[in-house]
């Protein structure tokens, strides 16, 4: 008879409690702006509310059948972040455009992926099987943009994207996922290799090529296709997520000093290489300058035209549709953060971010709860990839970086970056479950060893030794 050390309460009703209220600031954001426009409460209110409501109760459905333990916060915080963008594209679309609506079929499709995730994947676990495919996936992915026929071409200076149908989809945000995957199986495997074997330099040790060669392989994989598709912001994501995790895994300051004179020095060097970098960090630098406003290519133009927006926004905003975010280029992806703080103001943009420290603390504290490595490596690896996503892009609107092309997450138009992100979101809630669920103290039989749940046993740690 199963023996349980504890029973955690599912917290399933307080997740209803605030994702009621999430679907109300969501919704009451399209109210207002229906208000502004003259078109409250008409049937496209009714119906894009009542779909994204229905969406979102049965995600909740979902969890309660089948991860009642996951953790409560995590959907009612994208809910609230994925209708406060779908309410501000709304906002933005001209007349005769379908944004908005395209954007709320990407959610709708997102969502549906993501509750498809919940329902089959019954173990994160089962992940850990992957680990190599995961790395090979990641390469097609990234290669994908490259090959005629498939490619939809350089789109604003950057090859990222490929065209399927009347389409296109950006194949590097699935990616940063099989990468984290990859990351999390390889370094849970080979954990006690990389801290004992090597040799010591100084107050740095460094590991045996070969234990880290899969690891600086599948690196090399992702800077240099991004080198040939001109996308800055997902080469510093993905160089971020490589670091992290394997600081995560070994605990050594050393990484990240190694990882920080990498990325300076790799920028220097692009910098002065790769003109659209050069142009970037110029337009950065030099941003209230003549003619750095006035490029037409890499030019600041949407920086600061973003932070005029910003600053008439001042504290409280001028209101949802009151304002002028139509304006600045790219006003409902790459500066949707801008076109927030605008109608918002300092106290509304503060409020996202705080949602977004959230969501990430949410996804730290499921790494920090669940039992196995690889689900605590796959969980920071996650959390941190949108943190950083997050970073970069508030960043570059805010001026503190240069400006890149990533998408801020769940809020900005575009459905590659919805549909990963709530990948994500489905993965965290599967490993949140089993953080928070009780713990079966049962002994295993003989017949199932600790590899089949995908846990490091002496035995294999000795061979590794």
């Amino acid at each position: 008879m199963s023996q349980v050390s504890s029973m955690p309460k599912p917290r399933r009703n307080v997740e209803l409690a605030l994702l009621l209220l999430a679907l109300a600031v969501g919704i009451g954001a399209n109210m207002l702006v229906g208000v502004d426009q003259e078109k409250a409460f008409d049937s496209d209110f009714w119906f894009q509310s009542s779909l994204l409501a229905v969406a979102a109760l049965v995600f909740h459905g979902v969890l309660r059948f089948r991860a009642k333990y996951a953790d409560p916060v995590i959907l009612p915080l994208v809910v609230a972040l994925n209708g406060l963008g779908l309410a501000m594209i709304h906002r933005l679309d001209p007349p005769g455009s379908d944004t908005g609506n395209n954007q709320l079929r990407w959610t709708l499709i997102a969502m549906a992926v993501a509750i498809a995730v919940i329902w089959f994947l019954k173990d994160h676990r089962v992940l850990r099987r992957f680990t190599f495919t995961s790395l090979a996936a990641s390469a097609v992915l990234l290669v994908l943009p490259l090959i005629p026929g498939i490619s939809a071409g350089e789109i604003l200076g950057a090859r990222v994207w490929i065209r399927l149908g009347p389409m296109t989809f950006q194949p590097g945000e699935i990616a940063k996922i099989t990468l984290a995957i990859f990351f999390a199986g390889y370094l849970s495997s080979n954990r006690d290799l990389i801290l004992l074997a090597g040799r010591k330099i100084g107050p740095l040790q460094f590991p045996r090529f070969k234990d880290l060669g899969p690891m600086v392989a599948a690196w090399l994989v992702s800077i240099g296709v991004l080198v040939f598709q001109s996308d800055l912001g997902s080469s510093v994501l993905f160089f971020g997520l490589f670091i992290v995790m394997i600081y995560v895994a070994t605990s050594r300051i050393s990484w990240v000093v190694i990882g920080l004179a990498l990325l300076l020095g790799g920028g220097f060097i692009a910098s002065q290489v790769f003109s659209h970098v050069g142009l970037r960090i110029d337009g950065w630098l030099n941003a209230f300058t003549d003619e750095v406003y006035g490029r037409q290519y890499g030019g600041s133009f949407q920086i600061v035209e973003g932070l005029f927006g910003m600053a008439n926004g001042g504290l409280v905003g001028t209101g949802l549709g009151q304002g002028r975010p139509d304006l600045v280029p790219f006003a409902n992806s790459d500066m949707i953060i801008a076109s927030l703080g605008e109608e918002l103001g300092l106290i509304g943009l503060f409020a996202v971010v705080l949602m977004y420290l959230l969501l990430f603390t949410r996804g730290f504290r499921a790494a920090l709860g669940t039992r196995d490595a690889f689900g605590k490596l796959l969980a920071c690896g996650l959390s941190f990839a949108v943190a950083l996503q997050c970073f970069v892009v508030i960043g570059g609107v805010t001026r503190l970086i240069p400006l890149t092309g990533l998408t801020t997450p769940f809020l900005a138009a575009g459905g590659s970056s919805l549909l990963a992100n709530w990948i994500i979101v489905g993965l965290l809630l599967m490993i949140s479950h089993t953080a928070r669920g009780p713990v079966d103290t049962t002994p295993l039989p003989p017949s199932a060893g600790a590899e089949s749940v995908g846990i490091d046993t002496p035995t294999e740690a000795v061979k590794h030794a």
